[in-house]
């Protein structure tokens, strides 16, 4: 009876080990999956000033929208968390509408090898970003259900996991991203 007794016991702290265990690898895959986007967004704000550079050289005159560009920039580089990061690069991509809008006034600069080229670059990053975004928001929703599903959802709150949130990028770029381009000749 006492070993018996005693084998559930161990069952029952092995099973409380393997959960924890697994509690603890998702929130690191949460973790790492931010970092990603963060490494994402570093090189994004890297090349902003280097686009902006190169407009000045072709609109010196648009100075408003310039520092608009380098405000938004500054202020999502120094956001923190999924949320303040999200409003701040919503901001920023607003910001870069209006930098890419203002070089459609100006030929010279559309045609400009460098301006293609960093733009052409910064498209390439927000490729990157969007799939980090989506691993992330991933990895958020396992972690999540798996601290509300029974029997993690026991104790997981009381030994220190809370729900994490998720990169959300607005209802407005959403509908942005899900709003075909209109092509006029």
């Amino acid at each position: 009876m006492e070993w018996v007794l005693l084998a559930i016991v161990v069952a029952l702290l092995a099973w409380g080990i393997i959960i924890y265990n697994g509690l603890v690898a998702m929130r690191q895959r949460t973790t790492q999956a931010f970092a990603d986007i963060d490494v994402q967004l570093r090189q994004r704000h890297d090349l902003i000033p280097n686009l902006v550079e190169t407009v000045k050289g072709y609109a010196s005159h648009e100075k408003e929208t310039l520092d608009a560009v380098v405000k938004a920039r500054n202020a999502a580089a120094n956001a923190h968390g999924p949320a303040d990061q999200a409003a701040a690069e919503n901001i920023l991509n607003a910001t870069l509408g209006r930098l890419f809008a203002l070089a459609e006034a100006y030929p010279d600069l559309k045609a400009n090898q460098n301006f293609l080229a960093l733009q052409s670059e910064l498209s390439n990053v927000e490729d990157k970003l969007a799939a980090a975004r989506r691993f992330f928001n991933n990895a958020v929703a396992e972690y999540n259900a798996a601290i509300e599903s029974f029997p993690a959802v026991l104790f997981a709150r009381s030994i220190g996991f809370s729900a994490r949130e998720y990169f959300d990028i607005g209802e407005a770029r959403r509908e942005t991203l899900q709003t075909a381009p209109e092509v006029k000749f």
